[in-house]
């Protein structure tokens, strides 16, 4: 390895470790390879700041965030548990259950774990704990089940994996449907199992005009999802489109038909909406300088042929990447992680046949599960913040589910067929 390698790579840990914003670590150590170590022109970095923004697809993601911020200021979110309450609410375990549905409803729209931690664990890790279930276990499954953001279409991280790898994103997005419903099945099954055991007391099973009212009262709620993938896979409209779509329609339903919305608030959903919007432009800008350098050095290729002259076997390869992935996950977020590492491992693939959307999909999964692992988890201080709680306890709550989803991910890595078999079925 050359001594410029070296260098560069204390240059982004020593940024990292003092705390420098993500975004300004990778642009920093970007422009010191670019200008210093290659000697390019220092205006080829504005140009690629420029470049990595000037991106259509990205125009999906803004309003995808959008979207999930009018949810969570509405009632639709409220609307969306009440539904999962009454189809599982009555089983053991059944308001577990509800809160597991709900991030599955929620990541259906919202396309982010963190808006899915904060909207259905904020308010479903007290009413488990008020209703009798174990608080660890409360904060264990909600905790772990907003992965579904990022996993159930449509996800942030799949967009701009689609980004970078040029795979079609509408074929992309069907490879987390089926591993989606493993997940919540998995989770489901658990919570089912555990509160049965301990003898939890169960709701009373709704009647029929109940549960008619329920879903009739959530019925414009529950349209959104049917609307954003019902018109994407007609043809009625592109991804970009449905997110456009998806966000007039969330505006209309709750200013004017559940009028929980106030005018009044609409320039501050906006406004915080694009500050989140603006967040994610600048880390995938800080990214993109980082991986011109990564370019030019030709290191993708490099380490594709380092790989595979030590590994033979593409199933070893995969178990070799999702350990990796699981602890890159730990320390960085989904985001900046996708944008540097998917340059890296595209040359790898073709390498050992294995497809770039099954790839895509365990990617997301392995980082998304760092959501959820110390030290650097997101969701575990929002859960921990909810009930007053330390990393350690939360840590800790989150160990058996985090074993269900690795599991989950173990079959999905070793069974290609199974993710591909929704896109394969609808595009060929």
């Amino acid at each position: 390895m050359e001594s410029s390698y070296f260098l560069i790579l204390a240059v982004l840990l020593g940024c990292l470790a003092t705390t420098v914003p993500v975004f300004m670590a990778l642009f920093f150590t970007g422009t010191v390879g670019l200008v210093y170590l290659i000697g390019i022109d220092p205006a080829i970095v504005i140009e690629v700041l420029y470049r990595s923004m000037d991106k259509f697809a990205l125009i999906v993601v803004m309003f995808f965030v959008l979207c999930g911020n009018i949810m969570t200021t509405g009632s639709i979110v409220e609307k969306l548990i009440k539904t999962a309450n009454v189809l599982v609410g009555f089983l053991p375990g059944g308001l577990a259950m509800a809160g597991v549905l709900a991030c599955g409803f929620f990541g259906a729209i919202s396309g982010s774990t963190v808006a899915t931690v904060v909207a259905i664990g904020g308010f479903m890790i007290p009413a488990l704990i008020e209703n009798e279930y174990d608080e660890r276990f409360s904060v264990g499954i909600m905790t772990t089940a907003p992965i579904l953001g990022v996993i159930i279409p449509p996800s942030i991280a799949m967009i701009l994996y689609a980004m970078v790898s040029n795979d079609p994103l509408e074929a992309l997005f069907l490879t987390g449907f089926i591993p989606g419903a493993l997940i919540m099945l998995a989770m489901s099954f658990y919570a089912y199992i555990v509160c049965k055991k301990k003898g939890m007391k169960t709701l009373n099973r709704p009647s029929g005009k109940e549960a008619l009212a329920v879903l009739k009262e959530s019925v414009w709620a529950l349209f959104l999802p049917v609307l954003i993938f019902g018109g994407i896979y007609s043809g009625m409209f592109t991804a970009n489109e449905a997110a456009v779509v998806a966000c007039f329609y969330a505006f209309f339903v709750e200013i004017f038909i559940h009028k929980d919305m106030k005018l009044m608030q609409v320039k501050k959903v906006i406004v915080s909406s694009a500050v989140t919007s603006a967040t994610l432009l600048i880390i995938v800008a800080g990214a993109s300088v980082f991986g011109e350098y990564l370019t030019f050095e030709q290191i993708p290729t490099k380490i594709a042929n380092a790989v595979v002259d030590s590994i033979s076997s593409p199933w070893v390869f995969l178990l070799s990447v999702n350990v990796l992935l699981l602890v890159i996950g730990m320390f960085m977020d989904i985001i900046s992680a996708t944008l540097i590492l998917t340059p890296i491992f595209l040359p790898l693939l073709s390498k050992f046949g294995i497809d770039t959307m099954h790839f895509g999909l365990l990617m997301t999964i392995n980082l998304g599960i760092g959501y959820c692992t110390p030290p650097l988890g997101v969701s575990l201080y929002i859960s921990g913040a909810t009930v007053n709680r330390d990393l350690l306890y939360v840590s800790r709550a989150v160990m058996p589910f985090l074993l269900i989803q690795i599991a989950i991910l173990l079959v999905l890595t070793f069974w290609p067929d199974l993710v591909l078999l929704l896109p394969r079925w609808v595009y060929g």
